[in-house]
């Protein structure tokens, strides 16, 4: 852990950035070119794995549900910064990569580096070969909304950033994060919940 990575507020929109070492030789354009050629083909990932793994339903009461998340995105080391049981709202932050460890984060990220320099060669040539991702000076923001359906809660998982230092690389901050990076961190996310809500008792079980 990957709306949002200016940044804008909304579903897994957390920043991309990324440095080139030989970005002399890359003009303004180019850079221009290729971080909305990126943004664009992250964005349409990001979408597609929202609705494969951005909600679920559990078959718990609301307030139940609404404890587990918050009792898993904390041990996480997501501080809450909002939280509102009667509308069923949970925000919760931390430095970026988190959810996701360091480790975590180098293993998706390294997965998405070839995809990467694939969409932006066309726009800045060789300078791809250099290209990195970069979480350092940014919050990921999580939002979490429990709704009351038929059977259960639906729980929904939407993620963007927040900047709290501008890049070192100088480039601007990018929206989304890399599809691994993404999949990783819901994974993770809902894995923790459900044995959370194991351990609360087995009538708290999907």
């Amino acid at each position: 852990m990957m709306s949002n990575f200016g940044c804008v507020p909304g579903r897994w929109m957390s920043c991309l950035v990324f440095t080139f070492v030989v970005c002399g030789c890359v003009s303004d354009q180019q850079k221009i070119g290729a971080i909305q050629a990126s943004s664009h083909a992250f964005s349409v990932e990001y979408e597609r794995i929202l609705v494969e793994r951005g909600s679920r339903v559990v078959k718990v009461l609301r307030a139940e549900a609404f404890v587990a998340m918050r009792v898993v995105l904390s041990g996480m080391g997501m501080r809450t910064e909002n939280q509102d049981l009667a509308l069923g709202t949970l925000r919760v932050a931390a430095p970026a990569p988190a959810p996701l460890t360091s480790d975590e984060w180098i293993r998706a990220a390294d997965h998405d580096l070839p995809l990467l320099k694939k969409i932006i060669e066309p726009h800045v040539g060789m300078a791809s070969n250099f290209v990195q991702f970069e979480p350092q000076g940014l919050d990921i923001i999580i939002n979490a909304t429990f709704l009351e359906v038929s059977g259960g809660v639906e729980v929904s998982i939407t993620v963007r950033s927040r900047e709290t230092a501008a890049a070192k690389t100088g480039w601007p901050r990018r929206e989304y994060l890399p599809p691994t990076a993404v999949r990783t961190g819901l994974d993770k996310i809902w894995r923790a919940f459900e044995q959370e809500l194991r351990a609360a008792g087995p009538k708290n079980a999907q």
